[in-house]
């Protein structure tokens, strides 16, 4: 084995290490990416970093984060989002896992109105995470329930990753966004259906709300509650979603709507006051900071992972496979879902997709399948660790209870889940391309 890639080895067993001795993220990749990557080629391996740095920093759609998160942590600070989570819960009645059923329907619809996966689980994980503790919902299995409801934006329709994924494919964007709508909804369905099951099988794990609880309520006033409380806030999201469906705004200047949304929503409630608005705007300051700093530490790590040939590494580990085209595909999936313990979305994109992308083509296969297959599978590994960025994210805004442990554990269900779904569409491919094919995209 050569030199380069055993330090690739160490990178990743160095980075472990670090993790687990407690050194924050972000100073794990930027040390491990730095020093491995100078022990292999010195410095001429980062003359790229300023500019790669630069990319992040001033990257438009990359602004839509703070702006989300501000949103989110306002809607959290005024108790509107509190709020909406409980009446929601008492709509449900006793059904086991209410809240966690609509914490995944306030992830499909913030995940499609944002497209960015770390605005999304910041926002959902403010708004959601400390209310489902209260109640008594399982850590992890809280943990799970945001992580992954915050992921569908990246294959329910507007999605950042399918705009990036035509663009390498050669498809136009209405037609990938076509094929992902059933995929998207199916998948969504399919975590519906694993918190139903988890109220039956451990309905500790997700309790509903107490039946005294309900009984102070009756059906009139819970009817004008739920038009008070969750009205406003979903009328919000679908004017973020809608402004960015309708072409009116980008997915930046629809954050902005969303940020400033949400001050009129807490207006409007009665609790916007000078001291909320200064903790929600400290607040999306260090939660930005965070999140950026994430992203920024990443670069030195994929360089240095890349320069010292490590995704050759993984592709060669694999080998050959038979099987012909479905061979080849579940190759795909495989080399993309191992680069995913270790790489960001964009990254894997642009390494392994140029590879495969003429074996592909030459065969016929339809693209938007196959462009739908790689989309299931790059949101997978938003969620796998150690390297998973939804996991990043929930953790910077995770109460000091919640440990990184209680947040892995709660996303393996839904990766395999995830998994599962993405098998149902290889075997399905009717499920991606029968819509586009039906209104001729």
């Amino acid at each position: 084995m050569p030199y380069t890639e055993i330090l690739a080895l160490c990178m990743i067993g160095a980075f472990f290490l670090l993790l687990i001795v407690g050194v924050p993220v972000a100073v794990c990749l930027g040390v491990t990416g730095f020093v491995f990557g100078y022990m292999g080629f010195g410095g001429t391996l980062f003359t790229l970093m300023p500019s790669r740095i630069f990319g992040v920093v001033t990257n438009y759609t990359l602004l839509a984060l703070p702006l989300f998160i501000f949103m989110g942590i306002m809607l959290e600070k005024s108790r509107i989002a509190e709020d909406l989570l409980e009446v929601i819960g008492l709509a449900m009645g006793g059904l086991r896992g209410g809240m966690a059923l609509a914490i995944i329907l306030v992830g499909v619809l913030m995940g499609a109105a944002s497209g960015v996966v770390g605005a999304t689980v910041v926002t959902v994980g403010l708004i959601a995470l400390g209310p489902l503790i209260r109640r008594g919902y399982d850590v992890g299995v809280a943990s799970g329930v945001i992580c992954a409801s915050g992921t569908l934006g990246q294959i329910i329709p507007p999605s950042l990753v399918l705009i990036l994924l035509a663009d390498i494919m050669g498809e136009s964007v209405g037609t990938l966004f076509a094929a992902a709508l059933i995929p998207g909804l199916l998948l969504s369905l399919l975590f519906v259906g694993y918190v139903l099951l988890l109220g039956v099988i451990t309905p500790h794990a997700v309790p509903a709300i107490p039946a005294e609880e309900r009984a102070e309520v009756t059906g009139r006033d819970l009817a004008l509650r739920l038009l008070k409380v969750v009205a406003p806030p979903i009328v919000l999201i679908f004017l973020v979603l809608g402004s960015i469906i309708g072409g009116v705004a980008a997915p930046t200047e629809a954050a902005s709507m969303g940020a400033f949304g949400s001050i009129v929503l807490a207006l409007l409630s009665g609790r916007l006051n000078y001291a909320i608005l200064r903790d929600t705007v400290r607040s999306a300051f260090v939660t930005s900071a965070m999140v950026f700093l994430i992203l920024i530490f990443a670069q030195p790590f994929g360089l240095a992972f890349r320069g010292l040939g490590g995704e050759h590494l993984v592709q060669s580990a694999f080998g050959s496979m038979p099987g012909g085209l479905n061979g080849q595909i579940v190759l795909l999936m495989l080399l993309l879902f191992v680069l995913g313990f270790f790489l960001e979305w964009i990254e894997i994109s642009y390494i392994a997709l140029p590879i495969f992308l003429p074996i592909f083509l030459n065969s016929g296969a339809d693209m938007a399948w196959i462009a739908i297959l790689v989309a299931m599978n790059l949101q997978t590994s938003f969620l796998t660790p150690p390297f998973g960025w939804a996991l990043f994210f929930l953790k910077g805004v995770a109460p000091p209870e919640v440990r990184t442990g209680d947040i892995y554990r709660g996303v393996i269900p839904f990766i395999g889940i995830q998994l599962a779904g993405l098998a149902l569409v290889f075997f399905l491919p009717g499920l991606a391309t029968w819509l586009p094919d039906a209104i001729g995209w």
